[in-house]
């Protein structure tokens, strides 16, 4: 994907949806400073080059009882197409993998975990452990979030 660069302007709209989605174009526009027309025009080419992705709503985890965060630590029994194919497969359908990567190090994956009691993780450990054969898997449970932000830090970038 090629690189979008970014003017002042856009950077203010962006930051703005970012903090609230929900904002009207004329809403944008007017804590951007500029007319809705060209504040209408940058949001569309923004959504056209893909660097607005989608637009979503937040939910709060812990009113949903969603109490317990989970990072799940994997390492591969093995390293082939194949079986990365079983991997990914297995763990897109686990609703409550709310982030999965592929890392460098010791780990291989990493999972990102949100459960309302060790149970509900419990559950999901035997749901992985059923599903793909791993060399480790290793928990860590967060006992406070200090910082959660979706917003991405934001600057301009001319071409």
């Amino acid at each position: 994907m090629t690189r979008v660069s970014l003017d002042d302007a856009d950077v203010r709209i962006l930051g703005f949806l970012q903090e609230d989605a929900t904002l009207s174009v004329a809403a944008v526009a007017a804590k951007a400073n500029m007319s809705q027309n060209a504040c209408w025009r940058r949001i569309k080419r923004l959504e056209e080059s893909r660097v607005i992705s989608r637009r979503v709503t937040i939910l709060d985890a812990s009113a949903l009882g969603l109490d317990l965060t989970v990072f799940v630590s994997l390492r591969a029994s093995e390293h082939s197409e194949a079986w990365l194919e079983m991997l990914n497969s297995a763990i897109r359908d686990i609703p409550e993998v709310v982030e999965f990567y592929r890392m460098t190090g010791d780990v291989d994956y990493l999972l990102k975990l949100r459960v309302e009691n060790m149970a509900a993780y419990d559950a999901v450990y035997r749901r992985i452990i059923r599903s793909i054969r791993l060399t480790d898997v290793s928990s860590a449970f967060s006992m406070e979030e200090i910082k959660f932000t979706t917003a991405l830090p934001l600057t301009a970038r001319p071409s």
